[in-house]
């Protein structure tokens, strides 16, 4: 679970256009912010998106699955899918992923229930 140096850099840089960008690191890996929302996180120089019922598919369409925090595909973490490598070297693919997560990440912080901070 280790991001390089030079993959988190070209990340951040290919998010910024969209939103205002912030990384901070996570449990070997590094959570990505976006406008002050969890919204992503890299692991092992791959990027996953933070999804729900209504862009999970999207990821499945194009054949991605679901982060495996311990590398176990009974122990998915299913709120997060992987983005296709090459997406992040295509400005016009990239944006609406980037803008979906940023909303579903917005609906998850607005939930009725959830602690503010």
């Amino acid at each position: 679970m280790t991001v390089s140096p030079s993959f988190r850099a070209f990340v951040l840089e290919q998010l910024e256009p969209f939103a205002a960008i912030q990384a901070k690191p996570m449990f070997g890996g590094v959570g990505v912010y976006g406008d002050g929302l969890f919204f992503a996180l890299l692991d092992d120089d791959r990027i996953y998106f933070k999804v729900d019922a209504s862009s999970r598919g999207d990821f499945e369409a194009l054949g991605m699955g679901p982060f495996l925090p311990f590398g176990d595909p009974e122990r998915p973490m299913g709120g997060y899918y992987e983005l296709p490598g090459d997406f992040l070297e295509d400005p016009e693919r990239l944006e609406p992923f980037v803008r979906k997560a940023l909303a579903v990440a917005e609906q998850a912080k607005a939930k009725p229930g959830r602690k503010k901070r």
